[in-house]
């Protein structure tokens, strides 16, 4: 009988060291797969996540919880006989928001509101506050444009996050607007000036002309490849016929992917 429960007792010890070693095995190798550190990419909601993969310290802001970009007028603008260009005027309610890219579509009537053209392109969506879509040089033959619809064709648009230190850094300033010769060759002149250390790259900047209404009588875009970090410089825009309506009021647009800034 003393053997009998020795040898039971030694097959129970084996038996036991056997669990425990399985159990340490398994332990390591599934703990680490059901006790994953939150990322923006494991499709649940976790960390400072204030959404599945979006917001908090995700680079994605959260769909539901943007606001919907507010399109305040589009319009055609004659250049020449058979040439026009087009602008749309838009706010970005999102103050630390911004879109990389994002597919829109003018679409085109002529005064009795037939349609007569299109023309799609892609932008990006600065951080919050007013800017401006330009498409040039817009062909309709024979016919003319009156009337330009402007809609965004991407459904669900990429927002991403971006810092509020980084805005209040980046600093674009306009000064000394000045236009001259309205009723023979219209000439719109500006200082544009980077003040900050941040090297910013294919500056985009509109100009626009407004009657004693406030409505927009003409546009015009001119292109900056690269404003590097204090850098002053002189801008122009310039329109091959008078002007249609006096000009009582002008604003002049820098407008560039932030995503695309980087330091010095």
């Amino acid at each position: 009988m003393a053997i009998t429960s020795w040898a039971l007792r030694r097959q129970i010890f084996y038996v036991a060291v056997l669990i425990l070693f399985f159990s340490i095995f398994g332990f390591l190798i599934f703990y680490p797969k059901f006790n994953k550190a939150p990322t923006c990419s494991d499709g649940v909601q976790n960390g400072t996540e204030t959404g599945i993969d979006c917001g908090g310290s995700c680079l994605n802001a959260c769909l539901d919880q943007m606001d919907a970009i507010s399109i305040l007028w589009s319009r055609p603008f004659k250049v020449i006989p058979g040439r026009y260009n087009a602008v749309a005027y838009l706010v970005n309610h999102n103050k630390n928001a911004v879109i990389e890219n994002i597919n829109y579509r003018f679409t085109f009537r002529d005064a009795n509101h037939v349609y007569i053209g299109k023309r799609d392109g892609s932008t990006f969506v600065p951080p919050g506050g007013n800017f401006a879509v330009f498409e040039p040089g817009i062909d309709v033959g024979n016919s003319i444009p009156v009337y330009a619809d402007f809609e965004f064709t991407d459904k669900i648009p990429q927002w991403q996050q971006v810092s509020q230190e980084k805005i209040n850094q980046l600093k674009v300033l306009v000064s000394n607007i000045q236009l001259s010769g309205e009723t023979t060759s219209p000439k719109l002149s500006a200082s544009i000036k980077n003040n900050s250390l941040f090297t910013i790259p294919n500056v985009n900047i509109v100009g626009i002309l407004y009657d004693g209404e406030g409505n927009a009588i003409s546009t015009s875009r001119t292109f900056l490849d690269q404003l590097d970090p204090l850098q002053d410089t002189d801008i122009n825009f310039t329109w091959p016929e008078p002007l249609s309506g006096k000009v009582v009021a002008k604003e002049i647009i820098p407008i560039y992917d932030i995503s695309s800034v980087r330091l010095q």
